[in-house]
């Protein structure tokens, strides 16, 4: 079977349909969680998996410029620009979602969607505002794009990249998968359940992505050697595989209640762990795909699609919670909301997210030749400014 091989490319298309199918399992996820899904309610909560495959391309895209600038001995993405960037891609459509849940469903005060607004309601007590209480993911999202620049300055500064230095990286951002759940199990023991939806609890899933940018861009250069990883790249549906028999397992009690009950400190270590192991078996094949992976994920269709995810992650739980007053039946629940989020995301898109398109390259300091005085004496260029990414949930 052909192979798309592993190459320096600055675009993975396979990870467009992957964008599209965690939305889908994130939307099924919350419909399951608000309606009678039946003896399939448990497997169908678990889909919620979908936000941790969504920060680990998250940490993957953001991350591997960064990577490149270490290894060309170039300068990495300007800070301010990238800050900007991202705030322009999360900020309107945001701002948007809290508009429209604060009128349609006004079922808080308004301080409580001004933390909402401003992504920092995990740091207050209190309830979330209905149709908005994915966004907790969301904040745990824009912490991480806060730290990134810091944390890929102490991964990527002060050493040439040799074998060695590569490898001591990636035990690193290894070590950074198990803080999760340290931190969560931590906050369930000692009864501080906001605490547990800060970034520090889910800051494993964003370095499964960034392990993989470093070991791709290390791989493709040929800093480091073959080993067992390049073999699973050649099988990816048993790697896939992996991911669902993950899925499964975690679908059992091991991995806690399935509706949003308090899980034991076990419990909840056990799924975070569990739903790091998934996102890294859902994100690897997509990194070096075989043709026919490439032509489904990649496609027109699914690129087009990868489009309205964020729209569909930012207003579902609206539309969601509105189309419950009419039934709780899962099948009605399930086509309506995708069917009603989709059209709200299209319209987003076209009107307000594409025309800031240009908002968020113009003006990005792309061409910047000047040296880094911190880097070899190379001549440098800035690598270009990170693919889009949708804000998971």
């Amino acid at each position: 079977m052909r192979r798309l091989g592993m190459t320096t490319q600055h675009r993975f298309p396979a990870l467009d349909g992957l964008r599209v199918l965690a939305a889908l399992a994130m939307l099924t996820a919350q419909v399951a969680l608000h309606s009678d899904a039946g003896a399939l309610s448990g497997l169908l909560s678990r889909l919620d998996v979908g936000a941790a495959v969504f920060c680990a391309i998250s940490g993957f895209l953001l991350y591997r410029p960064h990577v490149v600038a270490w290894f060309e001995g170039t300068l990495p993405p300007l800070t301010l620009p990238y800050l900007r960037n991202r705030a322009v891609r999360i900020l309107p459509v945001l701002w948007v979602a809290v508009l429209l849940a604060a009128v349609l469903l006004h079922s808080a005060d308004w301080s409580t969607y001004l933390q909402h607004a401003t992504l920092t309601q995990v740091y207050f007590e209190g309830p979330p505002a209905a149709g908005l209480t994915q966004l907790w993911s969301l904040a745990a999202i824009a912490a991480f794009y806060v730290i990134l620049p810091a944390l890929a300055k102490l991964l990527t500064g002060y050493e040439r990249p040799t074998r060695r230095s590569v490898r001591w990286r990636l035990s690193v951002l290894a070590g950074l998968t198990v803080v999760g759940p340290v931190w969560l199990t931590v906050m369930s023991a000692t009864h501080h359940p906001n605490a547990g939806l800060w970034l520090p609890g889910y800051i494993g899933w964003f370095a499964v992505g960034m392990g993989l940018a470093l070991w791709q861009v290390a791989r493709s250069t040929g800093r480091l050697g073959s080993s067992a990883l390049d073999i699973l790249t050649t099988i990816p549906g048993t790697v896939w595989g992996v991911a669902a028999a993950l899925l499964l397992l975690a679908a059992t009690p091991l991995a806690g209640p399935y509706d949003l009950s308090t899980a034991t400190p076990g419990q909840t270590a056990v799924k975070s762990l569990l739903y790091t192991g998934i996102a890294a078996c859902v994100l690897f094949p997509a990194l070096a795909p075989s043709a026919r992976t490439a032509n489904y994920l990649g496609s027109r269709t699914a690129r087009l699609a990868s489009n309205l995810t964020y729209g569909v992650f930012a207003y579902q739980l609206i539309a969601l919670t509105l189309l419950a007053r009419i039934s709780t039946q899962f099948v009605f629940l399930f086509f309506t909301t995708l069917l009603a989020s989709i059209g709200l995301a299209a319209a987003s898109y076209y009107t307000m997210e594409r025309p800031l398109t240009g908002v968020r390259t113009d003006g990005s300091g792309g061409g910047r030749t000047q040296p880094s005085p911190s880097r070899r004496a190379l001549q440098a260029s800035r690598p270009g400014d990170p693919p889009d990414t949708p804000g998971p949930a």
